[in-house]
C-alpha cells in the first residue's frame, strides 16, 4: 500500500510540474483560465463579439485575476525590441471585447512571445486610438484603391492578395 501511495505521489508531482511549465510558456499570469482558444486546452470557444463596431474575436485566453478580466495573446517565435503596433492593437481589441462583453475593464493585456512577455496599460488613450484606427479601416471597405500601409517586402510575401494587389513588393 505504501508502494502505491508512492507512485501516485511520483505521479501527481510529475503532473504538477509538467502542468506549471506549460502555464509558464504560455505566458500566462496567476489566476483562472475562463476562456481558451487554443485546442490544446479543450474546446475552442465562440469569438467576443461587440456589434456597435462590427468587432469580433478570439483572444488565446482570459485569465480571472483578483475580479479583474486579463486577455493574453500568444505570439510565435522570438520577441522583437518592442511588441509590434499591430499585435498591440490586436491585443486593445481583445481588450475592448473584454470590456463590453464581461463589463470587465481590464487594467492590461499581456504579448507573450517565446522569450518574452509584454504587458501592455489599456489605457483611455489606446483605446481611442483604437477606435480610430477600426473607424478608418471600415471607411477603407468601401474604398476601390487603399494603398499598402508598409514597405516590408516579407510581410507581401506571406500576404494572400499579393497575387492580385498592385503594389506588391514580393
Amino acid at each position: 500500500m505504501l508502494y502505491l501511495a508512492l507512485v501516485l505521489l511520483i505521479f501527481a508531482l510529475f503532473f504538477f510540474r509538467r502542468s506549471s511549465t506549460q502555464w509558464k510558456e504560455a505566458g500566462l499570469p496567476g489566476g483562472r483560465i475562463i476562456y481558451s482558444d487554443t485546442r490544446g486546452w479543450g474546446k475552442v470557444e465562440k469569438p467576443l463579439f461587440y456589434t456597435a463596431l462590427g468587432l469580433a474575436g478570439k483572444p488565446d485566453y482570459l485569465v480571472r485575476q483578483n475580479g479583474r478580466i486579463i486577455p493574453v495573446e500568444v505570439k510565435s517565435g522570438r520577441a522583437p525590441e518592442a511588441p509590434y503596433d499591430s499585435h498591440i492593437y490586436q491585443l486593445a481589441a481583445y481588450c475592448l471585447l473584454v470590456e463590453k462583453t464581461y463589463n470587465n475593464r481590464p487594467p492590461y493585456g499581456i504579448i507573450h512571445y517565446e522569450n518574452r512577455d509584454f504587458a501592455i496599460d489599456y489605457t483611455r488613450e489606446l483605446e481611442n486610438t483604437l477606435i480610430d484606427l477600426l473607424v478608418e479601416m471600415k471607411q477603407d471597405e468601401h474604398k476601390k484603391n487603399v494603398p499598402r500601409s508598409h514597405e516590408m517586402a516579407e510581410r507581401c510575401a506571406k500576404c494572400g492578395y499579393r497575387k492580385i494587389c498592385d503594389q506588391s513588393l514580393a
